[in-house]
């Protein structure tokens, strides 16, 4: 079974660019030819299903791919120079001693090329397997130079998160159907499940819950107990523990008690049997993770019982086999008083476990999400991290881009979690970096780490992006060792994935490292969150979302302010919950940073910020500035034409294009809904002015009526045209009244899921432009069938020549429910966007 899952793997590396490789490509290096190679691996294995195995197999493919030979694998030493992998022990047990055995720490590893020797050397296989990536990847980015060290993980707990559900879907997923799950059960074919454990083993992730942290209880059965099995067999050679999600009322709902209390005797044995038989057929399991008592979980607060009688019951169960529970801070009331000033989501981490601190078993570990709300643009980190002393933690993170873009706009994570980690809470008034905390190392706790949410997908891209997959790579690195620059885990990535060019990497590197403050600027900026639809799909704008519901996303805007107060002398007090260092600066506005103003302080739109603009000049600015930003990175892209492979190439350009127009609708959605709820003007008059633009309401209609859009601010006019039949075509038409010139046409129009619309567009009756509204089969981000912010897209037919005077037409055909709809159409002259 193993050796069919390897040569599928190996099948699948000489496969076409479709990103399914990712950085493990091993390309053709082309100073290799230079280099000094040993003649053979040694690769000091146990068994054919162990880690240092694995780690032989890929030196033999790596050295393959990169130097063109191919060197022979044995297990015992021959005597000559080669290149040898194995753990300490084994190492000792056939060369002896070597002094920096003393260095290792566990999954560590020592690696050196110096002499005529490259020696990988692992605390332990996995630490062995880490060493023989780290040495593929330096020497398939051309660093060929001699080196000796120790490298050693940052912390203990490495794990990702997959949000799979068992019917196949995934929440949050934005790369296809899961690896994982099908129809109910378990995959029974697990080859892409050992593939995606030989990435994560890359960059050195030692752990992976598989299913949704909303968890079926019928995961649990028989059959997908089988099927953990073979899951966890397939990963173990990889180094890669698997762990479950847990629904705490499994007992009741699955197993037929009339309670899940957890201090139930009946409920405590229940689980401690269901965990031995699945600890019987993965013996190395690493462990639970557990939702509970958030948005409408079940939990132990059901009995009145704490969420440390809860965690401990799972943890007394994994006890006996060594497994750890990862209780999930994210605990909150979703149904909390919008009236009520000094309610606050933001404290309910705090709230909620600040009681707790030391009442955990020692293998409980509490995971933390970044920020106190939930994966925004821009959050403080939470105070949760320097509130619990004796407990353990991990660092929540998300690659899956669930509020950033959901893949489909290039945000690198990067700079966003380096903010975090570096943070320094000032504990007692001593140095608490947060990476520090959840390590275990400030308050000396045993465990800790960090855990990323990712979901992959069956995409051949994995996340269904290629750019993307830079921030499931850097959130390995980082995780390994958070000390590292953002940038340059990027650039060895680039490196890794697209090759060596020069202006590859200056390319990739300028609009990834850019990415980032463009989201910020162009959804929600100064703290107030990312302003997009929190009631639906989590990703167009919707500012007014936000508010007057229970959910406490809000950003409290009236016609006068806007921002949460929490401060503790007249707000929420979440300010408080920080150390008093900390606290005393987000307390007082003049010392918050402006890019937490909004965050912690309300205030009117006209307070004057640092820069000496005010609150809602700088919305505008911002949102302009973001938007811009992003118009350049199709274009910089677009200038690798020939460097990089085409199906990669289209397939970047394609999203990067769809951003540009995307980040307009942002741009306008929000800056109008500001300037309407305000009524304060743009200095620079942009706001509601486009002088480009032919709104669709205003040409003449044919078979098209006018319907009003919701949000109002996601239609330019606030309105919208569709056919006036689900299965007859209509058209709009104008007399164009510009200056004869040669424009880029571009059309914003809506493309729903469940509708494939057509598109014609003529000058005169020259067709100009055709189009399908086929998004749901290009994009994957999450659906909507209603004309709003999420489904508000552009397409721009460039170099157009046009007479005043001219006849435009857009003929619309319709499909589905997609009722071939247009918003506008604007003339622009070449380099200008409206």
């Amino acid at each position: 079974m193993l050796r069919t899952i390897f040569l599928a793997l190996f099948t699948v590396l000489v496969s076409a660019e479709d990103g399914s490789r990712a950085w493990l490509r091993y390309a053709p290096v082309p100073q290799a030819s230079s280099h000094r190679l040993p003649p053979s691996i040694i690769a000091l294995n146990s068994s054919s299903n162990s880690p240092v195995y694995v780690a032989g197999q890929e030196l033999q493919k790596g050295i393959k791919g990169v130097f063109g030979k191919e060197l022979s694998i044995s297990s015992t030493n021959k005597g000559s120079p080669a290149i040898v992998v194995g753990t300490i022990d084994a190492y000792k047990k056939t060369y002896g001693s070597f002094k920096e055995a003393r260095e290792l720490e566990e999954d560590g590893f020592f690696l050196s090329t110096t002499g005529n020797t490259v020696r990988i050397i692992g605390q332990n296989e996995r630490g062995a397997l880490y060493g023989a990536f780290e040495y593929l990847s330096r020497v398939s980015q051309g660093k060929f130079s001699s080196v000796s060290y120790v490298s050693n993980p940052h912390a203990p707990i490495r794990w990702v998160n997959e949000w799979d559900n068992l019917d196949g879907t995934i929440e949050r997923g934005y790369g296809g159907a899961s690896i994982f799950f099908k129809n109910g059960y378990v995959v029974e074919n697990v080859t892409h499940a050992a593939e995606y454990a030989r990435l994560l083993a890359s960059i050195r992730i030692n752990g992976i819950i598989i299913n949704n942290v909303n968890a079926n209880p019928t995961l649990l059965n028989d059959r997908n107990i089988a099927g953990l099995a073979r899951l966890a067999d397939a990963m173990r050679p990889f180094g890669v523990q698997l762990g479950i999600s847990l629904n705490f009322a499994s007992p009741q709902t699955f197993g037929g008690l009339s309670t899940f209390d957890p201090l139930d005797a009946n409920v405590d044995a229940w689980w401690a049997n269901i965990t031995n038989k699945i600890y019987q057929s993965v013996p190395d399991m690493a462990g639970y993770l557990i939702k509970a008592n958030s948005e409408g979980q079940p939990g132990p607060l059901t009995y009145n019982r704490t969420l440390a009688d809860g965690a401990n019951m799972f943890a007394k169960a994994v006890k006996p086999h060594g497994g750890v529970i990862m209780f999930r801070a994210f605990v909150y009331d979703n149904k909390i008083l919008y009236a009520n000033w000094k309610n606050d989501r933001a404290n309910a981490q705090v709230d909620f476990f600040k009681d707790l601190d030391g009442k955990f078993d020692d293998n409980v570990v509490v995971q933390i999400k970044y920020g106190p709300i939930d994966f925004q643009v821009r959050e403080p980190p939470s105070p949760l991290f320097s509130t619990l002393r004796k407990t353990s933690t991990a660092i929540e993170l998300q690659v899956s881009q669930e509020y950033l873009g959901q893949q489909c706009h290039l945000v690198y994570l990067g700079p966003l979690w380096k903010e975090i980690l570096e943070y320094d809470l000032r504990a007692d008034g001593k140095p608490s970096k947060v990476k520090d905390i959840y390590s275990g190392e400030r308050f000396k706790r045993p465990l800790g780490g960090s855990a990323a949410v990712v979901n992959v997908g069956t995409n051949t891209t994995w996340l269904g992006s290629h750019l993307a997959m830079s921030n499931l790579y850097a959130y390995g690195i980082m995780a390994w060792d958070p000390a590292v620059e953002p940038d340059d885990v990027l650039q060895d990535w680039i490196r890794l994935t697209f090759g060596f060019d020069r202006k590859v990497m200056e390319v990739i590197t300028d609009i990834s490292m850019k990415s980032w403050p463009a989201y910020e600027k162009h959804t929600g900026n100064l703290g107030v969150q990312t302003l997009t639809d929190i009631l639906y799909t989590h990703y167009g704008p919707n500012p007014a979302s936000q508010d007057n519901n229970g959910w406490g996303q809000w950003t409290r805007a009236d016609t006068f302010s806007i921002g949460m107060d929490r401060t503790v002398k007249n707000g929420t007090g979440n300010a408080g919950q920080y150390a008093p260092e900390i606290a005393s600066m987000f307390e007082n506005v003049d010392t918050t940073p402006d890019d937490l103003l909004l965050w912690f302080h309300h205030v009117p739109y006209t307070q004057k910020l640092k820069s000496g603009k005010t609150v809602i000049q700088h919305f505008y600015d911002a949102h302009y500035e973001g938007a811009a930003t992003v118009q350049t990175f199709w274009k910089a892209w677009e200038s690798l034409k020939g460097k990089i492979d085409t199906e990669r190439f289209e397939h970047v350009l394609f999203r990067l294009i769809y951003q540009s127009g995307h980040a307009l609708v942002w741009r306008d959605a929000i800056n109008q809904f500001y300037y309407n709820l305000s009524s304060i003007p743009d200095e620079a008059k942009r706001v509601g002015n486009h002088p480009y633009r032919i709104e669709a309401e205003k040409m003449t209609l044919s078979g098209y009526k006018p319907v009003a859009v919701t949000p109002f601010h996601t239609a330019s006019g606030y309105t919208a045209v569709v056919t006036t039949s689900n299965t007859m075509a209509g058209s709009v038409s104008t007399n164009i009244t510009f200056a004869s010139g040669v424009y880029d046409l571009a059309v914003n129009y809506y493309d729903l899921y469940e509708g494939k619309a057509q598109y014609a567009m003529s000058i005169n009756n020259r067709t100009v432009g055709t189009w399908t509204g086929d998004l749901e089969d290009k994009l994957g981000h999450e659906i909507s069938r209603f004309l709003d912010g999420h489904t508000a897209t552009r397409i721009t037919f460039r170099g157009i020549k046009v007479n005043k005077g001219d006849v435009l037409r857009i003929v619309g055909t319709p499909n589905g429910i997609e009722l071939a709809p247009l918003d506008y159409v604007s003339f622009m002259p070449p380099g200008k966007v409206d």
